[in-house]
């Protein structure tokens, strides 16, 4: 993995539906919530948009939501929550699994809140490793 990249990208070896499965059953074994699932696909479909599959995976734990959450001057950094991994297939047939590396995106934030993120960001990556092996 390239830490300047902004955003990290990595072929899955399950179709989107498993490897979105696997998603949620790894960070549940970490003790993160899953409050939703956006499935692009479906929603764009409503609008007469055809597209190949996508669906996006949140999941939040509260040791690091928590610690962003509780003083008002790091409220703010609530627009990089919950972390987001998002899921989705390309012309090639391949499923593909892609996340922000938030801990690249903490300079100039409070020391707690770029604490909270970089644990998050590493958490996260360690729960999509799990699935789809390394980087």
């Amino acid at each position: 993995m390239n830490e300047n990249q902004l955003i990290i990208e990595q072929v899955s070896p399950y179709d989107v539906a498993a490897t979105v499965e696997k998603l949620i059953e790894a960070a549940s074994k970490r003790e993160w919530q899953n409050p939703a699932v956006h499935n692009l696909q479906q929603s764009l479909s409503k609008s007469g948009k055809e597209v190949r599959p996508v669906q996006v995976v949140e999941i939040c734990k509260a040791d690091y939501s928590g610690k962003m959450l509780e003083k008002n001057h790091e409220r703010i950094s609530s627009i990089l929550m919950p972390c987001r991994i998002s899921v989705y297939e390309k012309e090639d047939g391949k499923t593909y699994v892609a996340l922000l590396n938030m801990g690249g995106m903490t300079a100039g934030m409070q020391a707690d809140t770029a604490s909270a993120i970089h644990g998050a960001s590493d958490e996260t990556f360690e729960i999509v490793k799990s699935v789809i092996g390394p980087f």
